[in-house]
């Protein structure tokens, strides 16, 4: 099999409208920033899929021997200056379920959807649960 690239689409249903989103970088740099509307955003990930069914790559981030995952920047962390947001949301990509993987290995992209606001109406951040299960489109 090999590595293989393949895309995780992380859609935020409930974005805050006019707030700047971005995936992050291993360096903490905003990649592909997009200014939220009323609509959901979705941010495709490119991730490296290794045999082993690790996940790795340029926005892959890990924590302990297992915990992988991806940060979504989040207003001045997304790169918009000014008086904003300064957060980011932390997504986990470890628990995605074999099944899931290998269809990603035959060309399908894998989404989950995610939850645009914290309790305090702001954009949601920290560790993020889904609100729904990973699905291969």
């Amino acid at each position: 099999m090999g590595q293989q690239t393949i895309t995780l689409r992380l859609t935020i249903n409930d974005p805050v409208p006019g707030v700047c989103y971005s995936l992050q970088g291993k360096d903490g740099e905003p990649i592909d920033a997009v200014t939220a509307t009323e609509a959901p955003l979705s941010l495709d990930v490119p991730v490296t899929l290794n045999d082993d069914a690790r996940l790795t790559g340029p926005f892959v981030r890990r924590e302990g021997p297992t915990r992988r995952f991806v940060y979504i920047g989040i207003g001045t962390h997304a790169g918009f200056p000014g008086p904003t947001w300064s957060r980011r949301a932390k997504i986990d990509i470890h628990d995605i379920p074999a099944d899931l993987l290998q269809a990603a290995r035959h060309g399908r992209i894998l989404e989950v959807r995610l939850p645009g606001r914290a309790k305090d109406g702001g954009p949601a951040c920290a560790t993020v649960r889904p609100l729904t299960p990973w699905e291969a489109l």
